[in-house]
């Protein structure tokens, strides 16, 4: 293990791993967590906190705990008052006792303490968060290249692209294609080349799911483009609506001044009858 490693661990994240690990090892043990984080309270006022609350197979629960490395005097004596306020028993996974002062202490105080070999908490911690961190960047990348990747694709790139999307093996994808496997990974490199594949695209499997996010994503953009046209459209269809209206409004006015016309005319060839009558 490198040294620098510990380094990259905050003092949070390797808390948090310790408490992970921690419940982990009761339930093999045969415990039941029933609480995290449980508040010490004392007349309304809160005084403390508990990582953990258990309980046996007896029914027996006991308040735990967790120490990211080992335990000290002062540790004892905390698990042993939050866990009297609570009225639960006493507990603490650690890695061991941090001298003889707390394992005599704990042995006064009934505290019972699960010790963690040095080893197994140090690498589990470790691995705890660099498959966190691994998966968080793998996440970022996938998601990178849905949101934020600009490529345009060709035809020739869809029909690559769904062999091997739709395809388990390298060989299934070729077969596909009417191409042999050493063709079908030039033609993946050289799509690496025009940065159609992100070059962290390395095994098949990673090929594959570039594969499909690509696809999907263009999938997306099309139907985004389709439902622009369709807006657009609508707009258009709206404003000739609009022109249409103005038009018949016109014609209405027009209308409206004919039949005013007609109206007096006819009045104007009444009058002009009764006069000659």
């Amino acid at each position: 293990m490198s040294s620098e490693r510990p380094r990259q661990v905050s003092a949070r994240r390797r808390g948090v791993a310790s408490e992970y690990i921690a419940i982990g090892v009761l339930e093999e043990l045969g415990y039941k967590v029933l609480e995290t984080g449980k508040k010490v309270v004392i007349n309304d006022v809160e005084v403390g906190e508990v990582d953990v609350v258990v309980e046996d197979g007896s029914g027996e629960r006991y308040a735990v705990e967790v120490k990211a490395g080992r335990v000290d005097v002062g540790g004892v004596r905390q698990a042993y008052i939050n866990a009297l306020v609570l009225g639960l028993k006493p507990m603490v996974i650690c890695k061991g006792f941090a001298d003889d002062a707390a394992r005599e202490l704990a042995e006064r105080l009934n505290v019972k303490v699960i010790q963690l070999s040095d080893i197994f908490l140090v690498e589990s911690e470790e691995i705890y968060t660099i498959v966190r961190e691994v998966v968080e960047e793998v996440l970022t990348e996938y998601f990178e290249l849905f949101y934020g990747y600009t490529v345009q694709l060709r035809q020739e790139h869809y029909e690559l692209l769904s062999a091997i999307y739709s395809s388990t093996t390298i060989e299934e994808a070729a077969e596909k294609l009417g191409i042999d496997v050493s063709t079908l990974a030039k033609r993946i490199d050289e799509l690496r080349r025009q940065g159609v594949i992100p070059r962290w695209a390395v095994k098949y499997g990673s090929v594959r799911r570039v594969a499909q996010i690509l696809l999907q994503k263009q999938s997306v953009v099309s139907a985004l483009e389709e439902s622009k046209r369709v807006v657009e459209n609508l707009r258009n269809l709206i404003d000739n609506f609009k022109t249409l209206q103005n038009v018949i409004h016109s014609l209405t006015q027009q209308l409206t001044k004919i039949q005013q016309l007609i109206t007096k005319l006819e009045s104007y060839r009444e009058e002009k009858e009764v006069k000659q009558g």
